[in-house]
């Protein structure tokens, strides 16, 4: 080897170096870059046919910060929600920088008419959950975990805790929702054993509802997603991608319906605490195998295939329901 070739790969050992070690780095400060894939949709202030209005969104804004700078104060961060109600982009998204946990909450998305102001909360409590959410946490390219919880678990987490802080707050008694409760939520919901906390649950189901109708639109869909035609798919392997319409919606249910107390935390490591499973004699209220594959300790009926995927007429936790009556964004 000469000289000269020698010293080419040096350079590129050490640009490689350079590049893995800035990744690494940044994986631990800006992971999660949306609520949505990437999608080109804008809505910019003045062309909206519905939504919400910038005092609204305020308001969902405002009641988040009180209830969660105080939280993410006692873990030794600070929380900055950047409110870009100007910008016209249809997302939002979670950053960390250094102690800094960091919620960009577009205006575009806000301005979509399938978002009322529970719906807006349930974006926000998403985001929030990429830092507070617990395990399982995305993974980075260099193979470790991340700071952020995956994108399934911020949507089970945003209705199993955040969704409940926000709805017991009295400031956000006169959000505005989808106008008719869904029979089929309300229904599920009589699981909590008093009034207040089953009106919180069917508030968090519906507002599922809100947002998933967004995603039914960014994806040109034909199908409704319904609290009764759970997606069947039940994944070999974690994923930690955005999963599809009716398993987002099946996951915001099943976080709603888990009647783990919101004072129970989750473990960073640990997918159990504070979560419902199986080992914890749980059969609702679990996250949906459509995204999540449970530990090899846990429970399942051996309903994950050995090679990929099983189509199943109902997920594990549907039956059970049934039979008792800087990552891409939101």
């Amino acid at each position: 080897m000469g000289p000269r070739t020698y010293w080419k790969m040096l350079q590129i050992i050490m640009a490689v170096a350079a590049i893995m070690s800035v990744s690494a780095s940044d994986s631990t400060k800006t992971v999660c870059e949306g609520f949505l894939p990437q999608n080109s949709m804008k809505i910019p202030v003045g062309r909206q046919s519905g939504g919400i209005t910038e005092a609204q969104y305020n308001a969902v804004m405002d009641r988040l910060e009180a209830i969660y700078a105080p939280i993410v104060a006692a873990q030794g961060g600070t929380l900055q929600i950047n409110r870009l109600w100007g910008d016209p982009t249809v997302n939002s998204s979670a950053q960390r920088r250094d102690e800094i946990y960091i919620l960009n909450m577009y205006g575009g998305l806000a301005r979509h008419p399938a978002i009322t102001q529970d719906g807006e909360t349930l974006v926000a409590c998403h985001e929030m959950s990429h830092h507070l959410g617990g395990a399982p946490k995305l993974v980075g390219w260099v193979g470790g975990p991340t700071w952020a919880s995956n994108e399934g678990q911020a949507d089970y987490a945003g209705t199993l805790k955040c969704m409940r802080r926000m709805f017991a707050d009295p400031g956000t008694a006169g959000f505005t929702r989808m106008d008719a409760a869904d029979p089929v939520a309300q229904k599920a919901c009589s699981v909590f054993k008093n009034a207040k906390d089953q009106a919180i649950c069917l508030r968090s189901a519906t507002a599922g509802l809100s947002v998933t109708a967004l995603f039914k639109a960014i994806h040109n869909e034909e199908k409704d997603p319904r609290f009764d035609t759970p997606d069947p798919t039940v994944v070999y392997q974690m994923d930690d991608d955005h999963p599809h319409t009716q398993c987002r919606l099946d996951t915001y249910f099943q976080g709603a319906l888990c009647t783990q107390p919101v004072s129970a935390p989750l473990d960073e490591e640990n997918p159990a605490p504070g979560a419902c499973t199986r080992s914890q004699s749980f059969t609702i209220g679990m996250r949906p195998l459509c995204w999540y594959k449970p530990p090899g300790t846990e429970p399942t009926d051996d309903l994950r295939a050995a090679h990929g995927p099983v189509s199943l007429s109902k997920s594990e936790a549907f039956s059970s329901l049934n039979s008792e009556g800087f990552w891409e964004g939101l």
